[in-house]
């Protein structure tokens, strides 16, 4: 069920209102907790409404949070900017509180969300930004809903998750001095015929077996220590850990195996990447996909993963022509 909008009498609290200086202006931030789409939904809304259609930033993890991304860049963001903590993550109610519960989680689910916002904020169309996982978020609310849609901004998107497993394990087996072992043809040989043979789990499994998740990702995603400490600090003054929930819910609706590369063809709206040369979980594979079936126009940047942290002025300067062009 679609929410009414909002109700300007109830829905903002002058306890809810905050200011951050800015060297011109101050910027209103507007913070809701609202129940959307049958879940208890956090996001913060930063900048001056005006006639130009909104950003809705959409995080990765899956199960990460908002709160760095704008601790970064809210004062520079050219447009007005929604701050989601998606379904489950961050200040947002848990999976378990939620009408669909904490047992599994789909795409179709987080379109939805952002689609009851919308509705919620009262505006005709948004610009979704997404990062890694999120990137998937944005691509596919744009393809459903491309009148509702000016445009789509990705940031390292994943969107072939049985490619980057394969990735993963490319990385642990390297670090490690082993050679790569890829199950795949072996899974596909014992699986009987008619059923799909899991690959992309089978290749994580094996690749956390070899170096645990986090120092994986790290080795993946960062340029330098500097860079992930500098993460770290916003995440520790953010308080907000977790995000276990939500992977393992889109786990067990088979996150691992699913390739949204045949669904690029059908978007209709214009795509643009943003890509660090040195984030291997997304640039060149994941990158190239969207490049090639999507027509994404692709900017890429001497930056990891995360581009505001590594190199916030170019990332500004890329995520700002993305938004004019």
């Amino acid at each position: 069920m679609t929410p009414d909008a909002p109700d300007p009498d109830h829905t903002l609290l002058p306890s809810d209102r905050d200011t951050f200086p800015d060297a011109d202006t101050l910027l209103e931030t507007e913070v809701y907790h609202e129940r959307l789409n049958g879940a208890d939904l956090y996001f913060e809304v930063v900048g001056t409404d005006s006639d130009e259609v909104p950003v809705v930033f959409l995080h990765g993890g899956p199960g990460y949070n908002a709160y760095s991304f704008q601790a970064m860049v809210a004062e520079r963001m050219p447009r007005r900017t929604v701050y989601l903590d998606q379904r489950g993550s961050g200040r947002s109610g848990s999976l378990s509180e939620t009408e669909q519960g904490e047992d599994t989680l789909d795409l179709d689910t987080l379109v939805g969300d952002i689609e009851a916002l919308r509705d919620f904020l009262g505006t005709d169309r948004l610009v979704p930004l997404g990062h890694g996982f999120g990137a998937l978020v944005a691509l596919e609310y744009a393809r459903r809903y491309p009148t509702r849609t000016e445009r789509v901004i990705t940031v390292n998107p994943w969107v072939h998750f049985p490619d980057l497993a394969l990735t993963l394990l490319s990385e642990a087996s390297a670090r490690l001095g082993t050679e790569l072992d890829d199950p795949a043809a072996r899974l596909r040989a014992q699986t009987p015929q008619g059923q799909h043979a899991q690959v992309g789990a089978a290749r994580i499994e094996q690749a956390f077996s070899l170096l645990n998740a986090r120092d994986l990702l790290n080795a993946l995603h960062f340029t330098d220590a500097a860079s992930r400490m500098r993460l770290e600090f916003l995440d520790a003054e953010g308080q907000l850990a977790g995000g276990g929930e939500v992977q393992q819910a889109l786990v067990n609706q088979g996150l691992w195996e699913f390739e949204y590369a045949p669904f690029l063809t059908e978007l209709r709206r214009p795509v643009y990447v943003i890509a660090g040369a040195h984030d291997r979980s997304s640039y060149p594979e994941q990158v190239q996909y969207v490049a090639d079936l999507a027509d994404g126009d692709v900017t890429v940047l001497d930056a990891g993963h995360y581009p505001w942290v590594d190199a916030e002025d170019d990332f500004m300067d890329a995520l700002e022509d993305a938004l004019r062009r």
